[in-house]
């Protein structure tokens, strides 16, 4: 089968069975989302949305966080993986979208990349949650998803190689909602050490899940 029929076979079962998809992460405006997804680095959502309701009632903005301790924030957030980079970046990420951004997240990828803490995932977070462009943010699942799918070929080996290969053959109005389908499909279906294959509607062009099932 070749790679535009696995495309649009892709397309196709998620717009039926999940036509509207978004982050599992909780906030109410962009610092929210930016401090949640530095926050879900290496760690759960479900770890990350335990912690930030207490974490943005004592900062709900990034002047209120700018002016914190980097110890001050850590008693907030010492549960998630690396609380003491994190609580860092946070403080100083704050600081920066007061000194440079008025106290608006920027909907700049090399704005957003610029802050303690933002990466490239993180940017291309931020961009299609919020901005509603055309990113790709590729995780850990998107980018085994996309490998076993066949979305992507084997020579994709680095994210941002998957990134564009993703970018390239989705068309630009759904890529925000395929993120999210990726993610959601490897979280509790395609997963690393037990994917669900016999559960899996995808597994009858999956390059993964078909073999799996002749096994």
């Amino acid at each position: 089968m070749g790679k535009k029929e696995i495309y649009r076979r892709f397309i196709a079962y998620f717009q039926e069975v999940m036509p509207e998809a978004n982050t599992e992460l909780h906030y109410e405006n962009p610092f929210q989302l930016l401090c949640a997804v530095i926050l879900s680095a290496q760690c759960t959502d479900k770890r990350v949305n335990m912690v930030t309701p207490a974490l943005f009632e004592a900062y709900p903005t990034p002047a209120a966080m700018s002016t914190a301790t980097k110890d001050e924030v850590l008693n907030y957030v010492k549960s998630v993986s690396y609380p003491n980079n994190k609580a860092e970046h946070l403080v100083k990420m704050a600081q920066l979208l007061m000194e440079r951004h008025g106290g608006e997240v920027p909907g700049d990828f090399d704005a957003l990349v610029a802050l303690p803490g933002v990466g490239r995932k993180t940017a291309n977070v931020m961009l299609s949650v919020v901005f509603d462009q055309a990113a790709m943010a590729v995780d850990t699942h998107v980018f085994r998803v996309s490998h076993r799918i066949g979305l992507v070929s084997e020579k994709c080996t680095t994210p941002y190689a998957v990134e564009k290969e993703l970018v390239k053959n989705i068309p630009e109005e759904l890529i925000p909602r395929a993120h999210h389908w990726l993610i959601l499909h490897g979280r509790y279906v395609c997963k690393s050490l037990k994917p669900q294959c016999k559960e899996c509607g995808l597994s009858s062009f999956c390059q993964y899940g078909g073999k799996g099932l002749k096994s």
